[in-house]
Protein backbone atom coordinates (compact mmCIF):
# COMPACT_ATOMS: atom_id res chain seq x y z
CA UNK A 1 0.00 0.00 0.00
CA UNK A 2 2.80 2.37 0.94
CA UNK A 3 4.62 1.58 -2.33
CA UNK A 4 1.49 2.38 -4.34
CA UNK A 5 1.03 5.59 -2.41
CA UNK A 6 4.65 6.58 -3.07
CA UNK A 7 4.24 5.81 -6.75
CA UNK A 8 1.04 7.86 -6.82
CA UNK A 9 2.83 10.80 -5.20
CA UNK A 10 5.80 10.52 -7.64
CA UNK A 11 3.58 10.24 -10.74
CA UNK A 12 1.33 12.98 -9.43
CA UNK A 13 4.34 15.26 -8.84
CA UNK A 14 5.70 14.57 -12.31
CA UNK A 15 2.28 15.22 -13.86
CA UNK A 16 1.97 18.45 -11.88
CA UNK A 17 5.46 19.54 -12.95
CA UNK A 18 4.61 18.80 -16.60
CA UNK A 19 1.36 20.74 -16.25
CA UNK A 20 3.20 23.71 -14.73
CA UNK A 21 5.76 23.64 -17.56
CA UNK A 22 2.97 23.45 -20.17
CA UNK A 23 1.08 26.34 -18.53
CA UNK A 24 4.26 28.44 -18.37
CA UNK A 25 4.94 27.65 -22.03
CA UNK A 26 1.37 28.53 -23.06
CA UNK A 27 1.52 31.74 -21.01
CA UNK A 28 4.85 32.68 -22.59
CA UNK A 29 3.53 31.93 -26.09
CA UNK A 30 0.39 34.02 -25.48
CA UNK A 31 2.48 36.92 -24.19
CA UNK A 32 4.78 36.60 -27.21
CA UNK A 33 1.76 36.59 -29.53
CA UNK A 34 0.32 39.73 -27.89
CA UNK A 35 3.66 41.55 -28.33
CA UNK A 36 3.99 40.48 -31.97
CA UNK A 37 0.36 41.45 -32.69
CA UNK A 38 1.02 44.95 -31.35
CA UNK A 39 4.20 45.20 -33.45
CA UNK A 40 2.29 44.13 -36.58
CA UNK A 41 -0.47 46.68 -35.88
CA UNK A 42 2.15 49.42 -35.48
CA UNK A 43 3.96 48.22 -38.60
CA UNK A 44 0.74 48.45 -40.63
CA UNK A 45 0.02 51.90 -39.21
CA UNK A 46 3.51 53.10 -40.19
CA UNK A 47 3.33 51.51 -43.64
CA UNK A 48 6.13 49.00 -42.96
CA UNK A 49 4.15 45.75 -43.15
CA UNK A 50 4.04 45.31 -46.93
CA UNK A 51 7.41 44.24 -48.41
CA UNK A 52 8.97 46.36 -51.14
CA UNK A 53 11.60 43.91 -52.40
CA UNK A 54 12.98 40.46 -51.59
CA UNK A 55 11.41 39.16 -48.35
CA UNK A 56 10.76 35.93 -46.41
CA UNK A 57 7.48 34.01 -46.69
CA UNK A 58 6.86 31.37 -44.02
CA UNK A 59 4.97 28.14 -44.70
CA UNK A 60 2.82 27.73 -41.55
CA UNK A 61 2.30 24.03 -42.27
CA UNK A 62 6.04 23.35 -42.09
CA UNK A 63 7.09 25.84 -39.38
CA UNK A 64 7.56 24.27 -35.93
CA UNK A 65 8.43 27.50 -34.07
CA UNK A 66 12.10 26.89 -33.37
CA UNK A 67 12.62 30.66 -33.48
CA UNK A 68 15.89 30.14 -35.38
CA UNK A 69 14.80 32.54 -38.14
CA UNK A 70 13.97 35.29 -35.64
CA UNK A 71 17.29 34.87 -33.82
CA UNK A 72 19.30 34.73 -37.07
CA UNK A 73 17.97 37.97 -38.55
CA UNK A 74 20.47 40.78 -37.79
CA UNK A 75 17.87 43.48 -38.58
CA UNK A 76 15.53 42.45 -35.70
CA UNK A 77 11.72 42.65 -35.79
CA UNK A 78 11.52 41.57 -39.42
CA UNK A 79 10.13 38.24 -38.16
CA UNK A 80 8.32 37.23 -34.99
CA UNK A 81 6.37 34.30 -33.51
CA UNK A 82 2.59 34.63 -33.73
CA UNK A 83 0.33 31.84 -32.41
CA UNK A 84 3.21 29.39 -32.50
CA UNK A 85 4.32 30.14 -36.05
CA UNK A 86 6.89 32.52 -37.55
CA UNK A 87 5.47 35.53 -39.38
CA UNK A 88 6.68 38.80 -40.88
CA UNK A 89 6.37 42.03 -38.90
CA UNK A 90 8.28 44.80 -40.69
CA UNK A 91 8.72 43.19 -44.11
CA UNK A 92 9.53 46.48 -45.87
CA UNK A 93 12.71 46.79 -43.77
CA UNK A 94 14.06 43.44 -44.96
CA UNK A 95 17.32 43.90 -46.90
CA UNK A 96 17.30 40.34 -48.22
CA UNK A 97 20.53 38.84 -46.87
CA UNK A 98 18.70 35.56 -46.30
CA UNK A 99 19.94 34.71 -42.80
CA UNK A 100 16.44 33.47 -41.88
CA UNK A 101 16.28 31.29 -45.01
CA UNK A 102 19.51 29.49 -44.10
CA UNK A 103 18.72 29.26 -40.37
CA UNK A 104 15.35 27.48 -40.62
CA UNK A 105 15.90 23.76 -39.81
CA UNK A 106 12.56 22.81 -41.42
CA UNK A 107 13.18 24.71 -44.67
CA UNK A 108 9.88 26.52 -44.09
CA UNK A 109 11.04 29.86 -45.50
CA UNK A 110 10.96 30.95 -49.13
CA UNK A 111 12.41 34.25 -50.34
CA UNK A 112 9.92 35.97 -52.64
CA UNK A 113 9.64 39.14 -54.69
CA UNK A 114 6.37 41.11 -54.69
CA UNK A 115 3.06 40.13 -53.08
CA UNK A 116 -0.42 39.25 -54.34
CA UNK A 117 -1.40 42.90 -53.90
CA UNK A 118 1.84 44.69 -54.73
CA UNK A 119 3.72 43.63 -57.83
CA UNK A 120 7.41 44.28 -58.37
CA UNK A 121 8.81 45.03 -61.82
CA UNK A 122 11.70 42.78 -62.85
CA UNK A 123 13.61 42.64 -66.13
CA UNK A 124 13.33 39.55 -68.30
CA UNK A 125 16.43 37.39 -67.69
CA UNK A 126 17.07 33.82 -68.85
CA UNK A 127 18.97 31.15 -66.82
CA UNK A 128 22.24 32.40 -68.33
CA UNK A 129 21.48 35.92 -66.94
CA UNK A 130 21.00 37.30 -70.46
CA UNK A 131 18.10 39.66 -71.16
CA UNK A 132 15.89 39.67 -74.24
CA UNK A 133 18.51 42.02 -75.74
CA UNK A 134 21.29 39.66 -76.80
CA UNK A 135 24.58 40.71 -75.26
CA UNK A 136 23.09 42.56 -72.26
CA UNK A 137 23.23 40.59 -69.02
CA UNK A 138 21.83 41.30 -65.55
CA UNK A 139 23.08 40.07 -62.15
CA UNK A 140 22.32 40.92 -58.53
CA UNK A 141 19.65 43.10 -57.00
CA UNK A 142 18.21 44.41 -60.28
CA UNK A 143 17.21 40.85 -61.14
CA UNK A 144 15.55 40.50 -57.74
CA UNK A 145 18.42 38.85 -55.85
CA UNK A 146 19.56 41.14 -53.06
CA UNK A 147 21.51 38.59 -51.01
CA UNK A 148 25.20 39.50 -51.09
CA UNK A 149 26.39 35.90 -51.35
CA UNK A 150 24.00 35.13 -54.21
CA UNK A 151 24.71 38.44 -55.98
CA UNK A 152 28.43 37.62 -55.89
CA UNK A 153 27.71 34.19 -57.35
CA UNK A 154 25.46 35.64 -60.06
CA UNK A 155 28.14 38.13 -61.08
CA UNK A 156 30.63 35.32 -61.52
CA UNK A 157 28.19 33.05 -63.38
CA UNK A 158 27.09 35.85 -65.72
CA UNK A 159 30.71 36.31 -66.83
CA UNK A 160 31.17 32.55 -67.25
CA UNK A 161 28.14 32.52 -69.56
CA UNK A 162 28.93 35.60 -71.64
CA UNK A 163 32.53 34.59 -72.43
CA UNK A 164 31.15 31.57 -74.30
CA UNK A 165 29.51 33.79 -76.91
CA UNK A 166 32.25 36.37 -77.48
CA UNK A 167 32.90 37.62 -80.99
CA UNK A 168 36.25 39.41 -81.00
CA UNK A 169 35.77 40.39 -84.65
CA UNK A 170 33.22 43.04 -83.63
CA UNK A 171 35.09 46.38 -83.35
CA UNK A 172 34.75 47.92 -79.88
CA UNK A 173 36.64 49.88 -77.23
CA UNK A 174 35.92 47.24 -74.56
CA UNK A 175 35.02 43.58 -74.40
CA UNK A 176 32.70 44.30 -71.51
CA UNK A 177 31.21 47.23 -69.61
CA UNK A 178 29.97 46.44 -66.11
CA UNK A 179 27.45 48.94 -64.79
CA UNK A 180 27.50 49.00 -60.97
CA UNK A 181 30.15 48.18 -58.37
CA UNK A 182 28.07 46.45 -55.74
CA UNK A 183 28.55 42.76 -54.80
CA UNK A 184 27.55 41.46 -58.26
CA UNK A 185 29.59 44.12 -60.10
CA UNK A 186 32.73 43.52 -58.03
CA UNK A 187 32.49 39.76 -58.50
CA UNK A 188 31.93 40.24 -62.25
CA UNK A 189 34.93 42.61 -62.47
CA UNK A 190 37.19 39.99 -60.88
CA UNK A 191 35.79 37.20 -63.07
CA UNK A 192 36.30 39.35 -66.19
CA UNK A 193 39.93 39.90 -65.17
CA UNK A 194 40.33 36.15 -64.64
CA UNK A 195 39.14 35.50 -68.22
CA UNK A 196 41.41 38.16 -69.68
CA UNK A 197 38.60 40.49 -70.79
CA UNK A 198 39.19 44.17 -71.39
CA UNK A 199 36.51 45.43 -69.04
CA UNK A 200 35.40 48.74 -67.58
CA UNK A 201 33.33 48.96 -64.39
CA UNK A 202 31.30 52.14 -63.87
CA UNK A 203 29.66 53.08 -60.55
CA UNK A 204 27.43 56.12 -60.19
CA UNK A 205 28.31 56.48 -56.51
CA UNK A 206 30.96 54.62 -54.49
CA UNK A 207 32.43 51.13 -54.38
CA UNK A 208 30.00 48.74 -52.71
CA UNK A 209 26.81 50.10 -54.26
CA UNK A 210 23.90 49.76 -51.82
CA UNK A 211 26.22 48.19 -49.20
CA UNK A 212 28.15 51.48 -49.03
CA UNK A 213 24.99 53.22 -47.84
CA UNK A 214 24.24 50.86 -44.97
CA UNK A 215 24.81 52.36 -41.49
CA UNK A 216 28.39 51.93 -40.29
CA UNK A 217 27.79 49.00 -37.93
CA UNK A 218 25.16 47.20 -40.00
CA UNK A 219 25.65 43.45 -40.44
CA UNK A 220 25.58 42.84 -44.17
CA UNK A 221 26.58 39.20 -44.65
CA UNK A 222 26.08 36.07 -42.61
CA UNK A 223 27.45 33.27 -44.77
CA UNK A 224 30.54 32.41 -46.82
CA UNK A 225 31.01 33.47 -50.43
CA UNK A 226 33.35 32.49 -53.25
CA UNK A 227 35.06 35.53 -54.77
CA UNK A 228 36.83 35.16 -58.17
CA UNK A 229 40.64 35.54 -58.03
CA UNK A 230 40.46 35.30 -54.23
CA UNK A 231 38.65 32.11 -53.26
CA UNK A 232 36.37 31.10 -50.42
CA UNK A 233 35.72 33.77 -47.84
CA UNK A 234 34.32 32.45 -44.57
CA UNK A 235 32.79 35.46 -42.90
CA UNK A 236 30.01 35.64 -40.33
CA UNK A 237 28.38 38.70 -38.78
CA UNK A 238 30.47 40.85 -41.13
CA UNK A 239 30.26 44.61 -40.72
CA UNK A 240 30.02 47.01 -43.64
CA UNK A 241 33.49 48.47 -43.16
CA UNK A 242 35.18 45.06 -43.09
CA UNK A 243 33.45 43.96 -46.28
CA UNK A 244 34.33 47.18 -48.13
CA UNK A 245 37.96 46.88 -46.97
CA UNK A 246 38.09 43.32 -48.29
CA UNK A 247 36.69 44.30 -51.69
CA UNK A 248 39.12 47.21 -51.96
CA UNK A 249 42.02 44.89 -51.11
CA UNK A 250 41.04 42.26 -53.70
CA UNK A 251 40.50 44.82 -56.46
CA UNK A 252 43.81 46.57 -55.71
CA UNK A 253 45.75 43.30 -55.68
CA UNK A 254 44.35 42.50 -59.14
CA UNK A 255 44.91 46.01 -60.51
CA UNK A 256 41.20 46.63 -61.16
CA UNK A 257 40.07 50.24 -61.06
CA UNK A 258 36.44 51.27 -60.68
CA UNK A 259 35.22 54.42 -62.42
CA UNK A 260 33.29 55.89 -59.47
CA UNK A 261 30.83 58.80 -59.32
CA UNK A 262 30.07 58.36 -62.99
CA UNK A 263 26.63 57.43 -64.27
CA UNK A 264 25.82 55.42 -67.37
CA UNK A 265 23.06 57.47 -68.99
CA UNK A 266 22.20 55.17 -71.86
CA UNK A 267 23.02 51.86 -73.54
CA UNK A 268 21.93 51.39 -77.16
CA UNK A 269 22.52 48.61 -79.67
CA UNK A 270 24.54 49.61 -82.76
CA UNK A 271 25.63 47.03 -85.38
CA UNK A 272 25.98 44.08 -82.98
CA UNK A 273 27.73 46.08 -80.27
CA UNK A 274 26.67 48.57 -77.60
CA UNK A 275 27.12 52.32 -77.49
CA UNK A 276 27.54 53.35 -73.85
CA UNK A 277 26.94 57.00 -72.96
CA UNK A 278 28.19 58.46 -69.64
CA UNK A 279 26.85 61.49 -67.79
CA UNK A 280 30.15 63.33 -68.43
CA UNK A 281 29.45 63.24 -72.17
CA UNK A 282 31.91 60.45 -73.01
CA UNK A 283 30.79 57.56 -75.23
CA UNK A 284 32.41 54.27 -76.23
CA UNK A 285 31.57 50.89 -77.74
CA UNK A 286 31.47 47.56 -75.92
CA UNK A 287 30.91 44.00 -77.15
CA UNK A 288 28.91 43.02 -74.05
CA UNK A 289 27.21 44.82 -71.15
CA UNK A 290 26.49 43.52 -67.65
CA UNK A 291 24.01 45.50 -65.55
CA UNK A 292 24.75 45.02 -61.85
CA UNK A 293 22.82 48.05 -60.62
CA UNK A 294 20.38 48.27 -57.73
CA UNK A 295 16.62 48.54 -57.84
CA UNK A 296 16.54 51.88 -56.02
CA UNK A 297 17.52 53.86 -59.11
CA UNK A 298 19.38 57.16 -59.22
CA UNK A 299 18.63 59.96 -56.77
CA UNK A 300 16.74 62.81 -58.41
CA UNK A 301 18.84 65.98 -58.60
CA UNK A 302 17.69 69.54 -57.89
CA UNK A 303 19.51 70.92 -60.95
CA UNK A 304 20.56 74.11 -59.18
CA UNK A 305 23.86 76.00 -59.01
CA UNK A 306 26.26 74.50 -56.48
CA UNK A 307 24.68 71.04 -56.36
CA UNK A 308 27.98 69.54 -57.49
CA UNK A 309 29.72 70.63 -54.26
CA UNK A 310 31.09 67.86 -52.04
CA UNK A 311 28.90 68.93 -49.14
CA UNK A 312 25.75 67.85 -51.05
CA UNK A 313 24.58 64.24 -50.49
CA UNK A 314 21.52 62.16 -51.35
CA UNK A 315 21.66 59.61 -48.53
CA UNK A 316 22.39 60.07 -44.85
CA UNK A 317 25.27 57.93 -43.61
CA UNK A 318 26.20 57.66 -39.93
CA UNK A 319 24.21 60.64 -38.58
CA UNK A 320 25.78 60.12 -35.15
CA UNK A 321 29.08 61.37 -36.60
CA UNK A 322 27.64 64.75 -37.60
CA UNK A 323 27.65 67.31 -34.81
CA UNK A 324 27.57 71.10 -34.52
CA UNK A 325 26.80 71.71 -38.21
CA UNK A 326 24.34 73.91 -40.07
CA UNK A 327 22.43 71.30 -42.07
CA UNK A 328 19.84 71.72 -44.83
CA UNK A 329 17.51 68.79 -45.54
CA UNK A 330 15.45 68.98 -48.73
CA UNK A 331 12.25 66.98 -49.21
CA UNK A 332 8.91 66.18 -47.63
CA UNK A 333 8.80 62.39 -47.52
CA UNK A 334 9.68 59.94 -44.75
CA UNK A 335 13.39 59.82 -45.64
CA UNK A 336 13.72 63.60 -45.42
CA UNK A 337 11.73 63.88 -42.18
CA UNK A 338 13.50 60.97 -40.48
CA UNK A 339 16.92 62.37 -41.45
CA UNK A 340 16.00 65.84 -40.20
CA UNK A 341 14.86 64.39 -36.87
CA UNK A 342 18.08 62.38 -36.45
CA UNK A 343 20.30 65.33 -37.34
CA UNK A 344 18.29 67.78 -35.23
CA UNK A 345 19.61 66.25 -32.01
CA UNK A 346 23.15 67.58 -32.47
CA UNK A 347 22.94 70.15 -35.26
CA UNK A 348 21.12 73.25 -36.45
CA UNK A 349 18.72 71.81 -39.02
CA UNK A 350 16.55 73.51 -41.63
CA UNK A 351 14.07 71.42 -43.61
CA UNK A 352 12.99 72.83 -46.99
CA UNK A 353 9.80 71.44 -48.53
CA UNK A 354 7.98 72.73 -51.59
CA UNK A 355 4.55 71.76 -50.20
CA UNK A 356 2.53 73.60 -47.59
CA UNK A 357 2.30 70.59 -45.22
CA UNK A 358 3.53 67.02 -44.74
CA UNK A 359 0.81 64.93 -46.38
CA UNK A 360 2.56 61.67 -47.31
CA UNK A 361 4.56 60.65 -44.25
CA UNK A 362 3.89 57.94 -41.70
CA UNK A 363 1.78 58.92 -38.66
CA UNK A 364 4.69 58.30 -36.29
CA UNK A 365 6.99 60.57 -38.32
CA UNK A 366 4.27 63.22 -38.44
CA UNK A 367 4.07 63.19 -34.64
CA UNK A 368 7.86 63.32 -34.23
CA UNK A 369 8.41 66.17 -36.69
CA UNK A 370 5.67 68.26 -35.06
CA UNK A 371 7.30 67.65 -31.68
CA UNK A 372 10.72 68.65 -33.04
CA UNK A 373 9.21 71.80 -34.57
CA UNK A 374 7.50 72.74 -31.31
CA UNK A 375 10.82 72.39 -29.46
CA UNK A 376 12.62 74.43 -32.15
CA UNK A 377 14.91 71.49 -32.93
CA UNK A 378 14.10 71.79 -36.65
CA UNK A 379 13.22 74.91 -38.63
CA UNK A 380 10.76 73.79 -41.32
CA UNK A 381 10.45 76.04 -44.36
CA UNK A 382 7.24 75.10 -46.17
CA UNK A 383 6.52 76.38 -49.70
CA UNK A 384 10.22 76.75 -50.53
CA UNK A 385 12.67 75.42 -53.11
CA UNK A 386 16.46 75.50 -53.16
CA UNK A 387 17.56 78.30 -55.49
CA UNK A 388 21.34 77.84 -55.18
CA UNK A 389 24.02 76.27 -53.00
CA UNK A 390 27.40 77.77 -52.10
CA UNK A 391 30.26 76.82 -49.77
CA UNK A 392 28.81 78.51 -46.68
CA UNK A 393 25.10 79.03 -47.39
CA UNK A 394 21.96 77.85 -49.16
CA UNK A 395 19.62 80.22 -50.93
CA UNK A 396 15.92 79.33 -50.70
CA UNK A 397 13.17 80.81 -52.83
CA UNK A 398 9.66 80.99 -51.37
CA UNK A 399 6.54 80.57 -53.51
CA UNK A 400 5.95 84.30 -52.90
CA UNK A 401 9.23 85.02 -54.68
CA UNK A 402 11.06 85.97 -51.51
CA UNK A 403 14.76 84.92 -51.39
CA UNK A 404 16.18 83.73 -48.06
CA UNK A 405 19.83 82.96 -47.31
CA UNK A 406 20.62 80.36 -44.63
CA UNK A 407 24.11 79.54 -43.22
CA UNK A 408 25.05 76.02 -44.25
CA UNK A 409 27.72 73.32 -43.92
CA UNK A 410 25.92 70.26 -45.32
CA UNK A 411 22.98 69.60 -47.65
CA UNK A 412 20.98 66.35 -47.82
CA UNK A 413 18.57 65.99 -50.73
CA UNK A 414 15.68 63.50 -50.59
CA UNK A 415 13.76 64.32 -53.74
CA UNK A 416 12.94 60.76 -54.80
CA UNK A 417 14.67 58.72 -57.45
CA UNK A 418 14.70 57.99 -61.15
CA UNK A 419 13.76 54.33 -61.38
CA UNK A 420 16.05 52.00 -63.38
CA UNK A 421 12.91 50.84 -65.23
CA UNK A 422 13.19 53.82 -67.58
CA UNK A 423 16.87 53.09 -68.22
CA UNK A 424 16.09 49.43 -69.00
CA UNK A 425 13.23 50.25 -71.33
CA UNK A 426 15.39 52.68 -73.30
CA UNK A 427 17.87 49.82 -73.79
CA UNK A 428 15.03 47.63 -75.11
CA UNK A 429 14.86 45.29 -72.10
CA UNK A 430 11.46 43.79 -71.36
CA UNK A 431 9.98 44.31 -67.87
CA UNK A 432 7.66 41.81 -66.16
CA UNK A 433 5.64 42.42 -62.99
CA UNK A 434 6.03 39.69 -60.37
CA UNK A 435 3.35 39.07 -57.72
CA UNK A 436 4.83 37.04 -54.87
CA UNK A 437 7.06 34.87 -57.03
CA UNK A 438 9.64 32.72 -55.26
CA UNK A 439 13.23 33.57 -56.17
CA UNK A 440 14.94 31.30 -53.64
CA UNK A 441 13.43 28.17 -52.12
CA UNK A 442 14.66 24.86 -50.74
Amino acid sequence: MNVQLEELIIYGSVALLILIIVLIYIGKMRKQTRIVKKKIELSKLEGLYEPVSLHPVVDPNTCIQTGACVAACPEKDILGILNGKATTINASRCIGHGACFHACPMEAITLCIGTEKRGVDLPHVNPQFETNVRGIYIAGELGGMGLIKNAVEQGRQAIENLVRTFDKSIPADYDLVIVGAGPAGISASLAAKKHGLKALTVEQESLGGAVFHFPRSKVVMTSAMDLPLYGKIKLTETKKSALLDLWNKVLTENDIKILERTKVEEVTTVSGRFLVKLDNGKTFYSRKVLLAIGRRGSPRKLNVQGEELEKVAYRLLEPEMIKGKNVMVVGGGDSAVESAIQLGRDNTVTLSYRGDSFSRIKPKNNTLIKMAMSKSLIDVKFNTNVNSISEDKVELIHTTGKIEEIPNDLVYVFAGGELPTQFLERAGIQITRKFGEALLKH
